[in-house]
């Protein structure tokens, strides 16, 4: 097996002795904590690095039987070769987006924050069309879904941010930050007009002890406020939602899911040192269009990907080109094509060209 391209095996073979070692050192479950999140890498470093060997080795004995049926003019053999060359190129493919997921954060949980922008009521729509198909595709991956902070507007929801928690929830949505638009005949027009519609998505990883972001006291403010409700019991009779601001980066995030104050603020802390992270990773790269997908205008000509129901069907991103035609599969949460589409564009140096505005109808 070959060392360099996108998959290195005595890199990951050095990784993997380097945290055996670590295991090893008789302190090592004075912190429990850390000594399960060591083990928890240690066997991931070993499944991908078995995955790999497995797929050379079955790709060596591919190409035996190949050579084999060539030299015996075996011509019923076709079938199974076909059927072989299928399951390996398809674990292959999933082999190869792993390799891909390779930043700092990206075996991480999720954040995902949608805003409603302009459209008013058929925005708002939009944005909890999008809450069910992110939710619906982690139900797909049999992810935790965790709504934390909901706002709801006429006709949908005006903003909300949830936990995604699984293997890679952030490696895999990180692509999905930016500006999504939205082209159909408008179920909330008597006149039956086609309407444009947009909302942002924010994907943000959620962060652990091993990446430190500080936060200092004075560096942020922290006011509570009463949470909203669908009323009757569901009125909260206390200051229990919060909300902090970041004064010097003008970050805000809220939380009002939990009944306490406490635990609201614990999230909401959670949620700044993940927004943090983007911001400064975002100063350090000079790349901001990378982390800042909801610091866009949420309108014409910033959007990443078009979801156009009249008068086609088509889903486009327009970063990579790629598109599918079944919109309504990719509303009930079949995105991996446009996640995996995007992570191997930027594998390859992906940039974004003026097609991004280009239109659609």
């Amino acid at each position: 097996m070959k060392s360099g391209g996108v998959f290195d095996a005595d890199s990951i073979s050095k990784r993997i002795h380097e945290k055996e070692t670590l295991s090893a050192d008789p302190d090592f479950w004075n912190d429990p904590a850390r000594a399960r999140k060591v083990l928890s890498e240690i066997k991931s470093l070993k499944d991908r690095l078995e995955t790999w060997q497995r797929l050379v080795n079955d790709i060596q004995a591919l190409d035996e039987m190949y050579l084999l049926s060539v030299e015996e003019s075996q011509t019923d053999m076709e079938g199974d070769l076909r059927a072989s060359f299928d399951d390996i190129k398809k674990r292959f493919d999933s082999a190869l987006v792993i390799e891909l997921l390779s930043g700092e954060a990206d075996a991480n949980d999720a954040f995902v924050t949608i805003h409603a922008g302009s459209g008013g009521t058929e925005a708002c729509d939009w944005a909890s069309m999008l809450y069910r198909m992110y939710s619906r595709w982690a139900e797909r991956h049999d992810f935790k879904v965790e709504t934390l902070d909901l706002l709801e507007a006429e006709g949908g929801i005006k903003s909300v941010t949830m936990q995604i928690s699984g293997q890679y929830a952030y490696g895999y949505l990180k692509g999905e930050s930016g500006v999504h638009r939205l082209v159909r005949i408008s179920p909330f027009d008597a006149n039956a007009r086609r309407h444009t519609s947009f909302a942002s998505v924010s994907v943000m990883p959620v962060l652990d002890d091993s990446i430190q972001v500080e936060i200092r006291p004075e560096d942020i403010r922290i006011d509570t406020y009463r949470a909203g409700g669908a009323g009757g019991q569901k009125v909260n009779k206390t200051d229990s939602a919060v909300r902090i601001t970041h004064l010097a980066t003008g970050i805000v995030v809220t939380c009002q899911n939990e009944r306490s104050q406490y635990k609201n603020k614990d999230v909401a802390m959670s949620i700044l040192k993940s927004k943090l992270y983007e911001y400064y990773q975002a100063e350090k790269e000079k790349e901001t269009a990378k982390f800042a997908g909801e610091k866009k205008e949420i309108a014409w000509g910033s959007q990443i990907r078009s979801y156009v129901f009249q008068p086609y069907t088509m889903v486009k991103d327009h970063r990579n080109k790629f598109s599918v035609g079944n919109v309504q599969a990719v509303m009930d949460g079949d995105i991996d094509p446009f996640i995996e589409a995007y992570l191997h564009w930027k594998w390859k140096g992906g940039v974004v060209t003026s097609e991004a505005e280009e239109e659609l109808e």
